[in-house]
């Protein structure tokens, strides 16, 4: 395997188009300029092994099949001590995503054996002090609401930009 085939992959939870839009020009605003390759995103693996890439699409794209949109809510600000995020909650994505974990099992990078705090992150690498300045700021602006992730979606990690590999939209029924 070349190096250039041994990107690792990231594996995250898609936002709906509004908040994705919304959370991405708020990273474009207060994200230092140089540092910000990203539209906004929700992590939920941050290195499965290249090797994996065809069993992993495989894999998320029959879960995709089987999960209709998975319901999220906004919590509110998040601090990352030089940094701030959006915080998220999501207990049925932390579910599908340990059944991904599971799938994984014996492959998985010691940070992505642990489940992640969902979040989308706003502003990274500041002082703290630039981080409570940005979250003073914008206290009551994050409102706490619900909505549902759209799908996963597959990158490979090329050390600035990730590079898209699939997107996996949730089709399948919801229980109601």
């Amino acid at each position: 395997m070349s190096a250039a085939d041994a990107a690792p992959l990231i594996v995250t939870a898609q936002l709906p188009r509004d908040l994705h839009a919304r959370y991405t020009a708020l990273r474009t605003e207060h994200f230092p300029p140089e540092r910000n390759y990203l539209d906004a995103h929700v992590t939920l693996f941050h290195a499965l092994p290249a090797m994996c890439e065809a069993e992993a699409c495989t894999h998320l794209k029959r879960l995709a099949g089987e999960f209709a949109p998975v319901a999220g809510q906004v919590e509110g600000l998040m601090s990352l001590g030089g940094g701030t995020a959006i915080k998220l909650s999501s207990p049925d994505m932390l579910a599908l995503r340990d059944m991904i974990a599971e799938h994984f099992r014996g492959m998985l990078t010691q940070q992505d054996q642990h489940r992640p705090r969902l979040h989308v992150t706003i502003q990274n690498k500041v002082t703290a002090k630039e981080a409570k300045a940005l979250q003073a700021a914008l206290a009551g602006t994050i409102e706490p609401r619900p909505f549902a992730f759209r799908g996963l979606a597959l990158f490979r990690y090329r050390g600035g930009p990730w590079e898209a590999v699939k997107e996996f939209a949730f089709r399948g029924r919801s229980a109601a």
